[in-house]
């Protein structure tokens, strides 16, 4: 199944995947993915479906970047990769919603992977998020919080 998937190399690529129910997820992928569902990672409460970042654009954004919408939700939880492992990519899928994680993120079923995400687009990511200069924004990792 994921052999067959194609790859995104672009955050303008990215965009074109953008609707209502479509979400980006890190994981080892859909085979991987397929017969489980993600955990509370304080609790190890199994959760009701896998954690992803919702690829549809809110309102509010008006008509900002599309790409830096895109490179958001790509950079919000990129140390996935350090954290759990190579092997662990970002991928796109079509969902549907079945609740709500700890942090408030969509907890998903997947109903059909769409595509890898590769390197190159993270990389634009990066240096798209980097370019805007924000000392107040980052990716979401507690792994380096004092507790």
């Amino acid at each position: 199944m994921t052999a067959r998937l194609p790859t995104i190399t672009s955050l303008a690529e990215l965009t074109c995947f953008i609707g209502d129910d479509v979400y980006l997820r890190w994981s080892q992928g859909p085979e991987a993915d397929e017969a489980s569902t993600s955990s509370d990672s304080l609790t190890g409460v199994e959760l009701p479906g896998l954690s992803a970042s919702p690829l549809h654009i809110e309102p509010w954004w008006g008509d900002r970047s599309r790409e830096l919408w895109v490179a958001r939700r790509l950079f919000d939880y990129r140390h996935l990769r350090d954290l759990r492992g190579p092997d662990v990519r970002a991928w796109v899928l079509r969902g549907t919603e079945v609740g709500r994680g700890p942090d408030n993120e969509p907890l998903v079923r997947c109903r059909e992977p769409l595509a890898w995400v590769a390197d190159s687009a993270l990389r634009e990511c990066s240096e798209l998020v980097g370019a805007q200069r924000s000392d107040e924004w980052g990716p979401l990792d507690r792994s380096n919080s004092d507790h």
